[in-house]
C-alpha cells in the first residue's frame, strides 16, 4: 500500500468522524486537532484533491439554495483500508517538540533575572488558559458527545494535554521559585 503523508491519514481519520465538507473538516481541526496537530488550511484542499485521486474518497456536490455549491467528501473502502493500515503501523518516533519559551531559557545568562522571570510567567498563564480550554473542552465531550463512539478516544487524547499543560505549569512554578531566590 502506498504511504501517504500525516496530513493525509489525519483528513482520512477526520472524515470517519462526519465531517464532510473542506468547513467542516477546518473547523473540526480548529476546535480540537490544534492542541497536537497542525493543519493548515491551505493543506486541506491540496490533500482533499489528493485522496479524490487516489480513490481514497469521493466527493459530491450538493447544493444548498442561496449558497455555493458544496463538495462533500466520503471515504471509499480503500481509504478505508488506508487510514486502518496506518493505525496499526508503529509510530516512527517520538515527537520533538518546539518551544520558544524554552529556547529563551536556554541562552537565558544574556538576559535579565527579571526578563527571564517576565518571560516564564508570561508562559504560566498560557499555560493555565490551555488548561481551561482543555478543560472546557473536555466538559463539552462528555455532555454533548456520549453517544460519540469517538468520545472516549477524544477524552484520551485531552487527558494528555492535560496532563502535559499541568506538568509544565508545575515546571514554571519551581524553575521560577528557584530563579526567584537567586541573589542579583
Amino acid at each position: 500500500m502506498k504511504k501517504y503523508n500525516h496530513t493525509t491519514y489525519a483528513i482520512l481519520g477526520i472524515l470517519t468522524t462526519g465531517c464532510r465538507s473542506g468547513y467542516a473538516i477546518k473547523q473540526l481541526i480548529d476546535n480540537s486537532l490544534k492542541h497536537f496537530w497542525k493543519i493548515s488550511y491551505g493543506q486541506i484542499y491540496p490533500t482533499l484533491k489528493l485522496i479524490v485521486e487516489e480513490e481514497l474518497a469521493t466527493v459530491r456536490s450538493s447544493a444548498q439554495e442561496g449558497k455555493p455549491v458544496r463538495k462533500e467528501y466520503y471515504l471509499t473502502p480503500k481509504g478505508e483500508e488506508a487510514l486502518r493500515d496506518w493505525l496499526e503501523k508503529p509510530i516512527e518516533q517520538a515527537p520533538v517538540e518546539r518551544n520558544e519559551m524554552l529556547l529563551k531559557l536556554f541562552f537565558g545568562r544574556h538576559q535579565s533575572k527579571e526578563s527571564t522571570l517576565l518571560h516564564l510567567n508570561d508562559y504560566k498563564k498560557k499555560l493555565e488558559n490551555r488548561y481551561q480550554t482543555y478543560s472546557s473542552i473536555e466538559q463539552m465531550i462528555s455532555t454533548h458527545e456520549q453517544n460519540q463512539q469517538d468520545a472516549t478516544y477524544w477524552l484520551f487524547t485531552l487527558d494528555y494535554g492535560k496532563r502535559i499543560t499541568k506538568a509544565a505549569i508545575d515546571w514554571c512554578e519551581s524553575t521560577i521559585k528557584q530563579i526567584s531566590n537567586w541573589e542579583d
